[in-house]
């Protein structure tokens, strides 16, 4: 059984922090092309492999499901039906099948509602993968949806083939870190919505995987000198916020979670990493790790991030989830700068009550 899927229920909300690469997004001057971090098709080999192992790929789907199924609270919360949803970077169609779930959140103390899917009359789930979209095509879920339609692209860094203003709500869970373009991809989601419709998003970013990175630095700084990339860059929370706001949408919603997950050792967590498709694709990336530089890794990992009483490694894996909306006619607008007839300071230090009356 996957190290994720035993672990996951310990998982907990914690922070960390480190030297990390992180990704930051400028202005792209007209006509150049975006750099090329991620290599496509290295990662599209990765994906493809992972799936052609349909029982191994699923033992790995606990960390997944979990971040689609907080994904899809964030869906509940917006009271409406939806005619045409896209799933962008649907992998094996996780969204889908959460969708159909009585309750997304398990532990949730509301009352138990009807599925999401029930709110939603077509789903389009998109990837670059054929195998992965297709590996869960014949799971009882796909009946529970109205409509189920898988497309496969070419990639995501060029426009869907999907006309502007088709979709009233775009989802895309785990599936963003890996786009070159991310400014780009974002902005020809705005234009596929519909006026006034959400794009709700989930990716990796920040602190992900800190204690790995660490780890294998300091062991190769002491084995050869130098360190080179073993895990991707990611975007930092600090950035997204920008990017959403260059796209076009309004309304902008950042927020993060810390998922923290215990591995027997760093071989079982790189193992795992690997069956879900999500090992390092970064151009200038190390094609492999030596056995010496592995087990100094695993022994400095213990050492610096192990925690007394438990037998494994913690792997902290950091969840960025953004809401954004299309401007529409009748939505609502932030005040003018300086229109505020309130001084914030002075409510909460409590001189004045939320109408601007003293206390």
């Amino acid at each position: 059984m996957s190290c994720i899927l035993r672990n996951l229920q310990r998982a907990r909300i914690g922070t960390g922090y480190s030297t990390v690469q992180r990704r930051c997004y400028a202005v792209q001057a007209p006509g150049n092309s975006p750099p090329e971090v991620f290599n496509e098709k290295h990662k599209w080999l990765q994906r493809e492999r992972a799936a052609s192992k349909p029982e191994a790929s699923r033992q790995v789907d606990a960390l997944r499901d979990e971040i689609a199924s907080r994904l899809c609270e964030r869906l509940l919360d917006i009271k409406r039906d939806f005619s045409n949803v896209l799933d962008l970077g649907a992998g094996p169609c996780t969204i889908a099948r959460t969708l159909t779930q009585p309750n997304p959140d398990p532990d949730s103390t509301q009352p138990v509602t009807a599925p999401i899917s029930t709110r939603i009359s077509q789903l389009t789930c998109v990837d670059t993968s054929p195998t992965l979209l297709h590996r869960d095509a014949a799971l009882p879920f796909n009946h529970l949806l109205p409509s189920l339609t898988r497309t496969v692209v070419s990639t995501l860094e060029q426009p869907l083939p999907f006309a502007p203003n088709t979709f009233n709500a775009i989802l895309s869970c785990l599936s963003l870190h890996w786009v070159n373009d991310l400014p780009g991809l974002l902005a020809h989601c705005n234009a596929l919505l519909q006026p006034d419709s959400p794009f709700l998003g989930a990716m990796l970013g920040g602190d992900t995987l800190y204690e790995l990175r660490t780890s294998l630095q300091l062991a190769e700084m002491s084995l050869l000198g130098g360190t080179a990339q073993h895990v991707s860059p990611l975007a930092d929370v600090r950035d997204v916020g920008g990017v959403l706001q260059r796209a076009g949408f309004k309304l902008l919603t950042v927020d993060i979670d810390d998922l923290v997950i215990e591995f027997p050792s760093v071989f079982e967590l790189m193992a795992d990493l690997q069956a879900m498709g999500e090992s390092n694709a970064a151009v200038m990336r190390e094609p492999s790790l030596r056995r010496d530089v592995m087990a100094a890794a695993e022994a400095i990992y213990r050492e610096l991030h192990g925690e007394e009483g438990n037998e494994g490694i913690p792997a902290t894996f950091r969840i960025i989830y953004m809401i954004g909306w299309k401007e529409g006619e009748g939505q609502q607008k932030p005040l003018e700068r300086g229109s505020g007839m309130v001084s914030i300071k002075e409510v909460l230090e409590g001189k004045k009550d939320g109408s601007g009356g003293d206390k």
